[in-house]
C-alpha cells in the first residue's frame, strides 16, 4: 500500500491525567468499546498501535458469591481487634 492509499482520519483526543488516558466517546462508540474491555497498547517499528481486548461473557464465571451466612472476620472495620462472629442480617 503506498501512502496515497492511506486514510488518516482524527476522530477524538484527550488528555493524559499521571498515568491514565480516557478514551473518547466517537472512539469508544466506533471500536464497540465497553465497560471490562481492556486495551492492548503495542509500540512496533515506531508506530503505537492499540488493540481492544473484549470481555463480554463470562467475567464473573469463577466468582462463588456470597452467601449471606455468617462469617468470622479477624479484624473490626478498622482492622484492629476480632470483630468476632458477623451475620449479614444483623444491623451495623
Amino acid at each position: 500500500m503506498n501512502e496515497s492509499d492511506e486514510t488518516t482520519e482524527t476522530i477524538g483526543e484527550s488528555a493524559i491525567s499521571g498515568n491514565q488516558a480516557s478514551i473518547p466517546a466517537a472512539i469508544r462508540d466506533r471500536a464497540d468499546i465497553e465497560d471490562g474491555d481492556r486495551v492492548r497498547w503495542r509500540w512496533r517499528d515506531g508506530e503505537l498501535s492499540v488493540e481492544v481486548v473484549r470481555q463480554r461473557a463470562g467475567v464473573f464465571a469463577e466468582f462463588e458469591g456470597f452467601d449471606g451466612e455468617s462469617e468470622t472476620l479477624d479484624h473490626d472495620r478498622t482492622g484492629l481487634d476480632s470483630a468476632g462472629e458477623y451475620n449479614a442480617g444483623d444491623e451495623a
